[in-house]
């Protein structure tokens, strides 16, 4: 396994804790066992070579499409959202698919690149970005519908499609969405409510009363080195779920968001280290192939939605309910971000194994043998 990704996770899930330490005391014993369940989960999925990911690929995938629909019929909405349909079950067994449907995307779109290569194979990629997406998107979840479609995107360039193509495509699925985008947002007005209360928010009297404005003032409060988790401070609804970034600062100073920054950096760093190292690998097999869109579509659905939700939360982007990976409270994210830091475990073995022995490196812990 690698170290450095290792120490990411610990990191995430230490920040984690004190975060929801911070922001919600009554739930830290329940998170506390759920991350370490996340990091059995990683060190399981570490333990399975990229061939049993590109294996199982279709069947996850499939399986997450038939919840996405579920969903749809059966599912039901949050207290902020009471309109939408985005989690299955009930009382503490509840879950949103998704998050899965992330994670199964990655896995077929590789499954599939490395098996049938990427000349002529656009229709068929779109195809499946498409079905998984547009589930998302009439849940709705628009957050996530764009993470999803730009992990679909991402993972086609890294499997080798051609970026005119990829643009072409783009531009085409432009044209075709223009007559329907206006119908969706009158459906769904509370997109079009977020997108431009967001806009207006630095000209209203209410700057500061809003859930980006008391994370602001949490963050501020919070200062170099942090007020700790007893501090008296705002209390909002997203502090420990959405806007946990808030609370982190606020216990742990600028310094502790830069250690949040720092081991996303990390997580990127293994992922670039897969690609660089599978480019060494004579000669380049299905499996490496597939090994390397693994790492990189697994670091593009962690790093990538990270990145949204501290946008959201520095008030660059309207509030889109998007949870920071191995961070936020909620298990339905952090199972499968844990397996996608799995994922990339598992890539980095498959490459190191076929490197030549001049290039190996000391970045890995052992495994016990397959």
């Amino acid at each position: 396994m690698s170290v450095q990704l290792v120490l990411a996770q610990v990191m995430l899930l230490t920040l984690g804790l004190i975060g929801v330490a911070t922001a919600s005391p009554g739930h830290i014993v329940d998170h506390s066992l759920k991350g370490l369940l996340a990091l059995l989960v990683t060190f399981l999925a570490a333990r399975l070579r990229p061939r049993a990911f590109l294996r199982i690929a279709p069947a996850y995938w499939i399986l997450t499409l038939l919840l996405l629909l579920l969903t749809l019929f059966v599912g039901h909405g949050t207290v902020t959202s009471p309109g939408t349909k985005r989690w299955l079950g009930s009382g503490p067994f509840q879950f949103q698919p998704s998050e899965l449907a992330k994670l199964g995307l990655v896995l077929m779109l590789a499954s599939f690149f490395s098996r049938r290569g990427v000349q002529n194979k656009l229709i068929s990629a779109t195809g499946m970005i498409l079905a998984t997406t547009v589930l998302v998107l009439f849940e709705p979840d628009l957050g996530t519908t764009v993470l999803t479609f730009g992990l679909g995107i991402i993972l086609m360039y890294a499997a080798g499609v051609r970026i005119a193509n990829i643009t072409g495509f783009l531009l085409g699925l432009v044209l075709v969405a223009i007559p329907f985008v206006d119908n969706y947002l009158k459906k769904h007005t509370y997109i079009s409510e977020r997108i431009f209360g967001h806009q207006n928010r630095d000209s209203t009297l209410e700057v500061g009363l809003d859930q980006i404005g008391m994370a602001h003032r949490d963050l501020k409060f919070g200062g170099w080195w942090g007020m700790g988790p007893d501090g008296p401070r705002w209390n909002y609804f997203a502090a420990h779920t959405d806007m946990v970034v808030a609370s982190v600062g606020y216990s742990t100073g600028l310094l502790g968001v830069a250690m949040l920054l720092f081991a996303y950096w990390l997580i990127v760093s293994t992922a670039l280290q897969v690609s660089q190292y599978a480019t060494r690998v004579r000669p380049m097999t299905p499996e490496i192939h597939g090994a390397t869109i693994l790492a990189t579509g697994a670091m593009f659905m962690v790093v990538g939605q990270a990145f949204v939700n501290l946008a959201v939360a520095a008030g660059i982007f309207p509030v889109t309910g998007v949870p920071l990976p191995l961070v936020s409270y909620g298990f339905s994210s952090m199972l499968t971000m844990s397996l996608a830091l799995g994922v990339i475990h598992s890539a980095m073995r498959e490459v190191r194994r076929h490197l030549p022995a001049a290039h190996q490196t000391s970045d890995l812990v052992p495994l016990p043998a397959d």
